[in-house]
């Protein structure tokens, strides 16, 4: 299922074999080259992310690389976790082909896992450089894909086409919102090492009075999710095993606890990160945070099995163990619980409704750009090449994760730190002080449109700098 919201920015993801074309497309529609590190701090380097606007519309473009192959017992695997990922955040799929070696063996396997996909699949068949091979990808149609664009990379053929048909694809904005939506569900994913309580949490949710329980069969091959109603207000818990060292894996089924792990933080709205409170903090549960952190989830640290370690030590010694080892999520509220009696549990469910509807919050545009205005008189940005760096205004373009887009003389003058900077300014003023915030710099092109809501004095002083 799409994770598709007219409320979030979409995301047009590239799947393919390899060898296809697919970085080149990337390269291609961003127009730059962009090799390993991305301009969005903590995306993973094998997918790379790229926010683009078309025809009025915004969007991220997502490169997922190439799904190596090892032989042919390494195949299956490589290419279902990466269409499995692609697909869990997609708004739409470009599936990319090679004209120039036709229809591969490959192709149609991929083609096999996209049939049931319930996002729109536009297939991009790539390299062909000349009108006959333009012809020749109609081939490509037995795999049963409706609508095929013929591109080139090399030769700039069908950049626009291929645009137009994104965001023709791309979820319908909503304008005014007269109707507003049912109250969505909270997905919580409970992750963290074995033998950090993370079912015997679920259990005590179970038997909390007022709290009804139900079972979503379905939901995915190996698990079930389990909804609740607690409170008047309903949430589905998304419980997984245990992760173990990788060295410590020993079979398919260890592999596959890690891999539900990573598909359980994709899937969710707000992460239950479980420590074992009598235990220590180790590389599987950093590995974990890394990986919250690069899919900007939401999450809450949960310190769990108190109870056994209480009169040994402080909380606050806990605290600053976890904000020293973690200290890129410095953010992230952190919760004492004994699971198996259920202390602290209410607050902790409710502090993670407060978490998700955080990352669905919407700010002004005029009280963001105070906001900024006033961060860059506190903290001047600092010369680039003996040159001013200016920032003009800023927007929010998405939510869950707030995405704001900082529109500049020069994003290349606007180092890491300064953009921490930045963000810590936003948490101070916004109501995402918990949640994980996208941030994008751009370059803006003279006499560009400007957003509705910027202070008149803001609009005076762009003017004065064209």
């Amino acid at each position: 299922m799409s994770r598709s919201s007219s409320h979030r920015l979409p995301q047009v993801v590239i799947v393919g074999r390899p060898n296809v074309g697919k970085s080149s497309l990337f390269n291609w529609l961003v127009g730059r080259r962009i090799a390993i590190v991305d301009d969005v701090a903590g995306v993973t380097r094998d997918r790379l992310v790229y926010l683009m606007e078309a025809h009025g519309r915004y969007f991220e473009l997502v490169d997922t690389g190439g799904a190596g192959l090892g032989g042919e017992d390494t195949f299956s695997r490589e290419i279902e976790e990466q269409i499995e990922a692609a697909v869990e955040t997609a708004d739409v799929l470009l599936f990319v082909v090679d004209v120039q070696q036709g229809l591969t063996p490959l192709d149609e396997e991929v083609a096999r896992r996209l049939l049931y996909v319930d996002v729109p699949v536009i297939l991009v068949a790539n390299k062909a450089d000349n009108p006959e091979l333009v012809l020749q990808a109609g081939e490509f149609y037995r795999l049963g894909r409706g609508k095929l664009v013929a591109v080139s990379t090399v030769h700039n053929r069908g950049k626009q086409e291929l645009l137009r048909e994104i965001c023709e694809r791309l979820p319908k904005p909503v304008p005014g919102e007269e109707q507003p939506p049912a109250e969505p569900e909270m997905k919580l994913a409970i992750v963290g090492r074995r033998n950090a309580g993370k079912s015997t949490f679920v259990n005590t949710l179970a038997r909390a009075r007022r709290c009804i329980v139900s079972e979503i069969p379905g939901t995915t091959r190996d698990s079930i999710d389990v909804r609740f109603e607690f409170e008047g207000r309903s949430f589905v818990a998304i419980d997984t095993p245990g992760v173990m060292r990788r060295k410590s894996q020993q079979g398919s089924l260890d592999f596959f606890s890690v891999h539900r792990a990573q598909r359980s933080i994709r899937r969710a709205d707000v992460v239950l990160l479980f420590f074992d409170a009598s235990g220590v903090i180790s590389r599987v549960d950093k590995q974990l945070a890394s990986y919250i952190a690069e899919q900007y989830k939401p999450c809450i640290f949960v310190v769990n099995k108190w109870d056994l370690v209480r009169q040994q030590t402080r909380a606050d010694r806990w605290v600053r163990y976890l904000r020293e080892t973690f200290r890129t999520m410095w953010y992230v509220p952190i919760a004492f619980i004994v699971g198996e009696t259920g202390k602290n549990v209410k607050a902790l469910i409710n502090h993670a409704q407060l978490l998700f509807d955080q990352a669905r919050n919407r700010i002004g545009t005029g009280q963001l750009n105070r906001l900024l205005r006033e961060a860059l008189q506190r903290h001047p940005p600092p010369l680039h090449k003996h040159r001013p760096a200016k920032i003009y205004y800023a927007t929010q373009v998405g939510v869950e994760p707030p995405t704001i887009v900082l529109f500049c003389n020069n994003p290349a003058a606007f180092d890491a730190t300064y953009q921490r900077y930045l963000l810590g300014a936003f948490r101070e003023g916004t109501p995402f002080s918990e949640v994980p915030i996208k941030l994008y710099l751009r370059r803006r092109q003279p006499k560009s449109p400007v957003p509705e809501g910027l202070p008149p004095e803001l609009l005076a002083e762009m003017e004065n700098a064209e």
